[in-house]
């Protein structure tokens, strides 16, 4: 790796230095860092135009760094520094580790991660998006001014690659899924009040549209969000390159949640229509009364929950005993609440007044249309994913197939999912250029005895 050095020490600033000369002293200064920052560059663009891979080092001392941040020449300088495959900013004062991390955050759009241990990095850490404190030997400043508190710094590896990824993960997959069942339940309130040409008779009882969010769905979206893993941390160790799922947002992107939305949409679709056309003509009596509003509204509410806690139980990578329960027990309180409120008195439970004991349970139609709901509601889902995952298959996704496929011992296979490419980053391409000449080349038997030993 090559390095780009930038500093202060030439002879004619040191002439300067005792002569005295304050005001040529800071503008032979300034000259100095702008010629050796545009050196740098041309070594950097010299090289790729060349077709060489070696990586760069910057290496800048903190004078060096008071002229690279002025507003005149800082764009020059982040320019070099994200051309390098690492920067060093040495003998740095706490306002300056500062502004750089803010140049870096507003200059490349990225989100920034900020480590330190003492109160010089309070700064620092604050002006980063994420703050990562060491708490030892310097003192609690730093830990207390961050976001996150490790105790040595080796266990950052833990952080970023498991922790991280597992909770970006969680994160995007669970405000997609709130997406998605508050669509379908509110999708199908707005074509029941179209049916009725908008005569503001709700779908479902008021208690039944206030307890939706609190009873009967949200108890396995935390488990989602707390529990869920989609690679087991032993595979986040051996593909360190599913952090770049993150980094590069593919588990949160528009197209992901306008999917999600679109599943809800579909959903909605199946539930109102079906339940509308089965209920049409069917008997709920002897006497022959027909199904009303609190019958249809019974028999649709009941798919909701059935069909957006399936479609939970499927999203979901990693069962635990925790997400059976919320995810069952959220469809089996349904029914035990359906009992209980229509067991009120007729002034409490107004239209729900024993409607589940006397018209839906007995009714084998309001049972089939259940089960003929969630089949229709989830075969979109089904088709999508096997479509995706035999054609368009995500990191993670293929790294599942590893491990239930049972390659995660075939060095060639591993290699080739490990050499798959995500979409390239604008920071440190030198960096990403030498790994791949090192994994291309010499590197690669070596690669595949590690993955083996692994």
């Amino acid at each position: 790796m090559k390095q780009i050095i930038i500093n202060l020490e030439t002879q004619d600033i040191k002439a300067l230095e005792k002569a005295g000369e304050k005001d040529e002293i800071e503008k032979a200064s300034r000259e100095s860092v702008v010629k050796q920052m545009e050196e740098g560059k041309a070594l950097i663009t010299g090289s790729s135009g060349s077709g060489s891979n070696e990586a760069f080092a910057l290496i800048i001392d903190g004078k060096s760094l008071t002229y690279a941040l002025e507003d005149d020449f800082k764009k020059k300088f982040l320019d070099l520094a994200t051309g390098c495959a690492s920067v060093i900013c040495c003998r740095s004062s706490p306002k300056q580790k500062s502004l750089v991390t803010r140049l870096v955050k507003t200059g490349t759009g990225k989100t920034t991660l900020a480590i330190g241990d003492g109160a010089n990095d309070v700064g620092m850490l604050q002006e980063a998006d994420i703050g990562v404190g060491i708490s030892g030997v310097e003192g609690m400043q730093a830990v207390m001014s961050s976001d996150i508190a490790i105790a040595q710094f080796r266990y950052l590896e833990r952080l970023l690659l498991v922790h991280g990824h597992w909770c970006y993960s969680r994160i995007s997959s669970m405000i997609c899924y709130f997406f998605y069942k508050n669509i379908t339940f509110g999708v199908t309130v707005f074509l029941y009040e179209a049916y009725t040409s908008f005569s503001a008779q709700p779908a479902y009882n008021d208690w039944f549209l206030s307890l939706f969010n609190v009873f009967f769905s949200s108890l396995p979206v935390i488990a989602l969000g707390v529990f869920d893993q989609d690679v087991s941390a032993r595979f986040c160790y051996k593909f360190p390159l599913l952090y770049q799922e993150g980094v590069q947002n593919l588990l949160f992107s528009w197209k992901r949640i306008i999917g999600w939305m679109l599943n809800g949409l579909m959903t909605a679709l199946a539930i109102f229509f079906i339940c509308k056309e089965s209920l049409k003509h069917q008997l709920y009596n002897p006497n022959g009364k027909t199904a009303g509003r609190e019958i249809l509204g019974g028999t649709m509410y009941t798919c909701v929950v059935w069909v957006v806690n399936l479609q939970m139980a499927l999203a979901i990578s990693y069962f635990t005993w925790v997400q059976h329960i919320v995810i069952w027990g959220s469809v089996a309180f349904w029914y035990i609440f359906l009992m209980i409120y229509g067991a009120m008195a007729p002034s409490f439970s107004t239209d729900a007044y024993k409607v589940f004991i006397e018209a839906l349970a007995p009714a084998p139609s309001y049972w089939l249309t259940t089960l003929f709901v969630m089949i229709l509601a989830l075969i979109p889902y089904f088709v999508f994913k096997s479509v995706q995952m035999r054609f368009f298959p995500g990191y993670h996704q293929m790294i599942q197939w590893i491990r239930y496929e049972g390659h995660s011992n075939d060095p060639e296979f591993v290699e080739m999912v490990r050499q798959r490419s995500i979409r390239p980053t604008t920071v440190g391409f030198t960096a990403r250029r030498a790994a791949s000449v090192r994994r291309s080349g010499r590197f690669h038997d070596q690669l595949n005895k590690n993955f083996i030993a692994f």
